[in-house]
């Protein structure tokens, strides 16, 4: 019998930003870009329950999340507190909850910082599995002092829609002969891989719910979205044969920056780059790697255009002159015709380290009975 876990942190960032000052418990709160009086650039990164209920959410950009924090205000209501991003904060605690979660299964996928999948099939029964979670929940709402969402199924597709059905401080579990049923009602964009021009495409066609999905045959989803559409249909009910993996040759750890007005001055760009390289590097050591194979440069123009160029090294590297190094090689391209032909100027820049190395010692899981 399979049994897939995942967990994912309650609006993470916020949260911990409200551990870390109480004074801003109870009161709106976004992580994200500065918003310069409404005239800032970027995004939020994540936003409390209190800001939601304001329309703020994640990746909204953040001169539209002053706007709604402004409306609010006028209303009588607290505005918005908009506070930069504590990466490294963040990092140190997700390691520590990561810790808990091996404590109880050996076989672990760290999604992102705020969310990983795990496999409890050794616990041989959906019970032991709900009993399992509570206890994770529970340690980590007593050690860490902040609440996760778990979702059990028997499969990471199931599981991780299931995790977002009881937000926050949730705990759902989806019994394999209750999978199809469980999706049926949830609307389409829950299914992984359906972003919103695919969603504009099945809408056009009358289809709001995975129920609405399911009248399409297999053949009919090929048709429409090629070899996709095969993987679609089994995901409409439910199926899906994703194993969780331990990801540390393809975890990453990087940073971007959006310039304050567009750029295409060498020095402002390059500058940023080794601030980058700098603190990448020194949270590469912090997090207890030994080296990096694969140096990733993120690039996106005025006109929102993005570019992603990367490099896989022979032999793993740890150093920031490494990684300057071969981040400034990724760059220079885009200072002339070779990549920017048009001399358009930068809205971002972003660096980010993949194929991490780490010895790590796997120890036998907690067994809840």
């Amino acid at each position: 019998m399979r049994i897939i876990a995942h967990l994912d942190m309650d609006a993470f960032f916020a949260s911990v930003e409200e551990l870390d000052n109480p004074r801003f418990r109870g009161l709106p709160l976004a992580v994200g870009a500065d918003p310069d009086g409404g005239k800032g650039r970027g995004v939020v990164s994540t936003a409390n329950y209190a800001a939601r209920a304001y329309g703020i959410r994640s990746a909204l950009p953040i001169s539209k999340a002053w706007q709604y924090s402004e409306e609010a205000r006028k209303q009588g209501k607290p505005p918005v507190i908009f506070l930069p991003p504590n990466f490294r904060r963040y990092a140190e605690i997700s390691g520590r909850i990561m810790r808990i979660i091996r404590k109880y299964a050996s076989l672990v996928e760290e999604a992102s910082i705020d969310e990983a999948y795990f496999d409890l099939s050794h616990l041989a029964s959906f019970e032991r599995a709900r009993k399992t979670a509570k206890h994770i929940k529970a340690e980590i709402k007593k050690h860490e002092h902040l609440t996760a969402s778990i979702g059990v199924g028997p499969n990471k597709l199931i599981a991780k829609i299931a995790s977002d059905r009881q937000k926050p401080d949730g705990l759902t579990v989806v019994l394999p002969e209750e999978a199809e049923a469980f999706l049926e009602p949830l609307p389409i964009r829950v299914i992984p891989g359906i972003g919103p021009k695919t969603g504009v495409q099945l809408l056009v066609k009358g289809v709001h719910t995975i129920q609405d999905a399911k009248r399409f045959g297999k053949d009919a989803l090929r048709e429409i979205f090629g070899k996709w559409g095969v993987e679609l249909y089994d995901k409409l009910r439910g199926v899906s044969d994703s194993p969780v993996i331990e990801f540390y040759e393809t975890k990453s750890i990087g940073e971007q920056e959006t310039f304050a007005v567009d750029t295409l001055d060498s020095a402002v760009i390059i500058t940023a780059l080794e601030g980058m390289c700098a603190r990448i590097t020194a949270q590469l050591q912090k997090d207890g790697f030994t080296g990096f194979r694969a140096a990733v440069l993120i690039i996106r123009f005025a006109n929102f255009d993005t570019k992603t160029r990367s490099h896989t090294l022979r032999a793993p590297a740890s150093s920031f002159e490494v990684l300057r190094f071969e981040t400034l090689k990724l760059l220079m391209p885009f200072f002339d015709r070779r990549e920017n032909p048009h001399r358009m100027r930068l809205r971002l820049i972003g660096v980010r380290i993949e194929k991490l190395q780490k010895n790590d010692v796997v120890s036998q899981p907690t067994l809840i009975h």
